[in-house]
């Protein structure tokens, strides 16, 4: 394959990614608008991310496993086909349930399209360095990318509509349809079977869970509906993992939580992403409706976070290099932790600076320190054979916590808000709450690492020096 070609696949797998990113950070800001739009309450809103969310997660190992049976190009076609009608119909929606199945469909279209891009990526730049060039290009587009959907998603809201950010993905899709059946080639299929059972468990328990915190926050502890919704996804997930344990092919290798370090990396990225992700769920919504941000002065607003963690990835090659991962992790984790408690003392009061663009940079600069060491010790020390699973778990970890840490952080916030009291000051101190809340997961992060990570760390450094020795 001559390197004309090569570039041009590079574009595309860039491309399918930035359709990906774009749609995430889009909604970032364009939350406050489709709720108002819709009319749509809070709690309900939260369903616009978790349908995607869950979805994507909850297939995406059995969409990597889709690719190893059916070829990988056939299924990043079927993956950029279904996301590209999806966005159509998500922009086209003229109800919340409506909006909410289109998103599922988005998510299970990235779940097929996600795995085998990277894949397609790693066959067509099979030399060590191109393909380490390919791979920086790819991490940068989807940084980059996310802060430019902030300002994409605040202009097009602002100026046209939120709708206009669900069509932006079409265009693109058409351009990939058109393009890959020319340019990419197929890869070599195996043979074997998909654990379906194993993804609808995992699929179901999660969205269970989720529904149930979600519905405490609407209807109240109390309710029926909240203690079977998670009593039912406790037992779902209970079978899932009865499932894997017998699958002579499961999607997620139960072998692969017997390394301390492993376990301790995924437990410690779910509970980040629990506190880290809803965040960006709250903090659109107060300024916008707290301080009355438009859907741009929002995207703009939050470029600092993402400004400083993109720059402090620049500095992690040697900050690893001399302190390892669990101390640069520790570190990072506890300068979030800093932020976000900082950053809850918001009220109705406050103001953009100081009062949210100092902790925002404080959190940038722990975030760009946290997701590469959890990403390094998620796949430490994996057999060949489990490494496409290994890292796949590093995705759904991410996508769970995501999830869950909304769910949970929504029930906090409707319990925090209080319609008698002035309606800015309840709403910006039930997001001051929930931001609390944030801290805590990210504290419990940290109490994972320590507990899990730190002592791996030590012993495999003990063991690198006697051999040294």
């Amino acid at each position: 394959m001559n390197e004309h070609s090569k570039r041009i696949i590079l574009v595309m797998i860039v491309a399918s990614q930035l359709m990906m990113v774009l749609d995430a950070s889009i909604l970032t800001t364009a939350i406050p608008e489709i709720g108002r739009t819709l009319h749509l309450s809070t709690a309900v809103l939260t369903w616009v991310q978790n349908a995607y969310i869950l979805a994507f997660g909850g297939f995406l190992l059995l969409g990597a496993r889709v690719g190893d049976l059916f070829g990988r190009r056939r299924t990043f076609i079927a993956g950029i086909a279904l996301f590209t009608l999806a966005s159509l119909l998500a922009g086209l929606a003229p109800s919340a349930s409506l909006l909410l199945a289109a998103r599922t469909l988005q998510g299970l279209a990235a779940a097929m399209a996600t795995p085998s891009a990277l894949a397609l990526l790693s066959v067509t730049f099979s030399e060590a360095r191109e393909r380490v060039k390919a791979i920086a290009v790819y991490s940068a587009v989807s940084g980059a990318g996310g802060s430019v959907g902030l300002i994409v998603g605040g202009l097009l809201t602002d100026v046209i509509s939120w709708r206009a950010g669900m069509f932006l993905n079409v265009p693109i899709g058409l351009a990939l349809l058109l393009m890959v059946p020319r340019y990419m080639r197929e890869t070599d299929t195996k043979k074997g079977h998909l654990d379906i059972m194993g993804a609808l468990t995992s699929v179901i328990g999660m969205t269970a869970l989720a529904f149930g915190f979600v519905q405490a926050a609407s209807d109240g502890w109390g309710a029926p509906e909240v203690w079977g919704s998670l009593a039912f996804g406790g037992v779902s997930l209970a079978a899932f993992i009865q499932t894997e344990s017998r699958a002579k092919e499961p999607i997620t290798p139960l072998r692969l939580f017997v390394s301390r370090a492993r376990s301790g990396a995924y437990l410690g990225r779910l509970l980040l992403v629990c506190g880290n992700y809803p965040i960006f769920f709250f903090v659109p919504q107060f300024l916008q409706n707290v301080l009355h941000f438009d859907s741009l002065e929002a995207g703009l607003a939050i470029m600092p976070f993402t400004a400083v963690q993109f720059g402090i990835m620049y500095a992690m090659p040697k900050l690893l290099a001399r302190f390892g991962n669990a101390k640069v992790l520790i570190f990072g984790l506890v300068i979030a932790i800093a932020g976000t408690s900082w950053l809850s003392l918001i009220s109705a009061s406050s103001s953009y600076f100081p009062d949210l663009f100092l902790p925002l940079i404080v959190m940038g600069g722990g975030a760009g320190m946290i997701f590469q060491p959890f990403t390094t010790l998620g796949l430490s020390g994996v057999e060949a054979k489990d490494a496409g699973a290994a890292s796949g778990l590093v995705n759904v970890a991410h996508q769970t916590g995501a999830s869950l840490g909304l769910a949970v952080l929504i029930a906090v916030f409707e319990a925090a808000n209080r319609p008698e009291v002035t309606s800015g000051t309840s709403f910006a101190h039930a997001i001051s709450v929930s931001i609390g809340g944030s801290a805590i997961f990210l504290t419990a992060s940290l109490v994972a690492v320590l507990i899990f990570l730190l002592p791996a760390d030590r012993t495999q450094r003990a063991v690198v020096q006697m051999e040294t020795d």
